[in-house]
């Protein structure tokens, strides 16, 4: 049973509060008949065989929702049984009443059975509402769910993907370091890709982190990346104070880093600079990641894995909630800056920001 059918009222629940209120306005409505002697046990014995009659629909109704392929055979049918049930509770009230076959009026009859139809079948025309509201609710709340799911294991598989490929290319980066005969920095190395990997494995894989959790795992890649190209790597970050709480994709900066350091820096004879900033621009959270890429090269291909992997992970997250924008002047330098919602976690530990 879906949440909002839990919500929901019992038909026992509703059926009782109906009978009330209807008890209520039939005693407000037949006010007039006040001195009328009897008025009041005849209301009151004609509301509960209502009350009753509508207790004897309760299975028909039951049985023709689960029978009946539309809300147009639904009523038919619905509106043959109410004239039946109606009449013989219009009946049996007259009997209660009158207390003689008798006494009845038979044009008194026909109205009261009338009546007893028209209220019996917008009881079950409410009754099959109801049921389709809850259905269809119930419905929706299974495609959310089974959406939210999907929407999950792509995410999740996103990430996994990034793992091995920043693993690969850590350890080439390890492999190169043993070949330049740099054994220290090999083994400096070695130990922060153990951290870095041990970071990953323990944080638990959810959708979004505090953009601080993603500045702090952003600094031990770049020490990794600092140890193997030294003082050629040279890294500036402003983040906003204001930003360290926003919700932000799990590893979102790591490719992206990557990918400035490996086309931006790692070139050039003198390397280059990494820049991340953060801040708040227009009611929404914004993170550049620059470089000083060297005229003529681009940044990545479109459709490389840090760039395709990251645009699809923003697109399931944010859908058209969000911007992607890479700009490469012919000039040099080249930048990534994304805009995301600004949605803020509880307050984490602050990050040192470094100019």
């Amino acid at each position: 049973m879906s949440d909002s059918a839990k919500r929901f009222p019992s038909f026992w629940q509703l059926q009782i509060a109906g009978g009330v209120c209807f008890y209520l306005l039939v005693l407000v409505a037949s006010v007039a008949d006040l001195k009328r002697p009897g008025w009041f046990a005849g209301q009151t014995i004609g509301v509960a065989f209502i009350f009753l009659s509508t207790l004897a629909m309760h299975p028909i109704c039951r049985a023709l929702y689960r029978r009946s392929p539309s809300w147009l055979a639904f009523e038919l049918k619905a509106f043959v049984a109410s004239q039946v049930v109606g009449t013989a509770g219009a009946l049996a009230t007259e009997l209660t009443v009158l207390r003689s076959f008798r006494e009845i009026q038979w044009g008194d009859l026909a109205t009261n059975s009338m009546q007893f139809g028209v209220v019996l079948f917008l009881w079950c025309t409410l009754y099959f509402s109801i049921k389709q509201w809850l259905q269809a609710s119930e419905e929706r709340e299974r495609l959310l769910r089974a959406e939210s799911e999907a929407r999950e294991a792509r995410l999740s598989a996103l990430r996994y993907q990034l793992n091995p490929h920043f693993l690969f290319n850590s350890l080439n980066a390890v492999s190169t370091l043993v070949l330049d005969g740099n054994a220290p920095a090999a083994t400096r190395m070695l130990a922060q890709i153990a951290d870095l990997l041990r970071t990953t494995l323990e944080n638990e894989a959810v959708p979004e982190v505090p953009l601080s959790q993603e500045i702090a795992f952003a600094r031990q890649y770049l020490a990794i990346e600092q140890t193997r190209l030294g003082d050629r790597l040279r890294v500036e970050m402003v983040i906003a104070p204001e930003t360290l709480d926003a919700l932000v994709p799990g590893m979102i900066l790591q490719p992206l880093i990557e990918n400035a350091v490996r086309h931006g820096v790692a070139p050039r004879v003198d390397g280059g600079t990494v820049a991340i900033r953060s801040d708040v621009h227009s009611g929404q959270l914004r993170i550049v990641i620059g470089n000083s890429r060297p005229p003529g090269k681009i940044l990545e291909r479109a459709d490389g894995i840090g760039l395709s992997n990251t645009k699809a992970r923003l697109r399931t997250l944010y859908g058209r909630d969000h911007s992607f924008l890479l700009t490469c002047p012919d000039g040099g330098g080249c930048e990534v800056a994304i805009q995301l919602p600004l949605r803020l976690s509880p307050a984490q530990e602050p990050v040192a920001c470094v100019r």
